[in-house]
């Protein structure tokens, strides 16, 4: 097939376009040119701004899109008017989209937040990044191929929240694991995702389907000691109860990335999300340990890691404290 991605450099555009050149496919990429990653040897690549002039993509033909970098409806609008033809599209999308997060069992099915479709924003936040995500879909035609990822992990993650927990589960000593490790937790390796997904479109697979992963239920006390069984249990996570967090106004997700309570109000079902359609489509996930075991070899070499949550110091602060409180 004759595959336009769209982005196509940095983590799962970069995995899209891997698979999709190992399965035989020919492969163009439209992009910025401002990722420091190289352009795969055999790719085209075409140099536009999809927020701009597309012209570069008048007359030419592909069997096939894949848009991995759609934030806004409008995007979406141009992009399908300036290709010729009707390739067989696919947008990656996200759970978020679906109007409501607060319990598990998230289905295709689900509604999807109100789109926005005001081209006049610009600019996406934790508040509009969902309903921005629902009205590139609301804009994308039938016969879309709609890829709804939840957290994707793997090697080049660019948001550094996987990382946080390799870099304290591959440190001696102890570190801080949230509650009592009970609250669910989704990840998806990107390059299965990348792999299914482009099996899907050369069978021209259409609908919405959610994928996510394990098949089997995870806990964070499980991926914890996934962890630990990768790298060699070198480090002691100490459980600090969600209410001693909740008093030091520790945020879940952003100070310790991935963990949701089961609790959270708007968020408790949200790595709790059905992925027995794209399972059942042939959907399958590495095994966890693997995927840690790469990401830490990966992050290992990197000259300038990225670092979110809680720095070190700040962590073992905040353990002092939970352990002079419980003496």
């Amino acid at each position: 097939m004759r595959i336009l991605i769209v982005g196509g450099t940095v983590f799962v555009g970069r995995a899209l376009t891997e698979v999709a050149l190992a399965r035989g496919n020919a492969v163009t990429l439209l992009n910025r040119g401002k990722s420091a990653a190289a352009v795969p040897a055999g790719v085209e690549h075409l140099t536009a701004d999809r927020n701009g002039d597309l012209s570069v993509l008048h007359g030419r033909e592909w069997d096939a899109v894949i848009d991995t970098c759609a934030y806004f409806p409008r995007q979406v609008r141009a992009l399908r008017a300036a290709l010729a033809g009707e390739p067989h599209y696919t947008l990656i999308s996200t759970v978020s989209a679906y109007a409501d997060h607060s319990q598990p069992g998230l289905n295709e099915e689900s509604p999807l937040s109100t789109p926005i479709l005001d081209e006049s924003i610009t600019r996406v936040d934790a508040g509009n990044y969902g309903p921005l995500k629902s009205g590139c879909e609301a804009v994308a035609g039938t016969g879309t191929l709609l890829i709804r990822p939840g957290i994707i992990v793997g090697p080049h993650d660019p948001t550094g929240r996987f990382a946080y927990w390799i870099r304290r589960l591959a440190e001696e000593g102890e570190f801080l694991a949230p509650d009592d490790g009970s609250a669910a937790l989704q990840v998806i390796d990107a390059r299965d995702l990348a792999e299914w997904t482009v099996r899907m479109i050369e069978q021209g697979a259409t609908g919405a389907f959610n994928a996510v992963g394990p098949r089997e239920p995870l806990t964070f006390r499980q991926f914890l000691a996934a962890g630990a069984d990768a790298l060699g249990r070198r480090a002691k996570p100490i459980w600090v109860p969600a209410a001693f967090l909740d008093a030091e106004k520790i945020e879940a997700g952003k100070m310790l990335p991935l963990w949701v309570p089961a609790t959270a109000e708007k968020f408790g079902g949200l790595f709790q999300v059905d992925g027995r359609k794209a399972w059942s489509a042939g959907l399958d996930t590495r095994a966890l340990t693997e995927t840690i075991r790469d990401c830490a070899s990966y992050e290992n070499a990197l000259a300038e890691p990225k670092f979110v949550g809680l720095s070190r110091d700040e962590e073992l602060a905040l353990l002092a404290r939970f352990k002079a409180g419980s003496n």
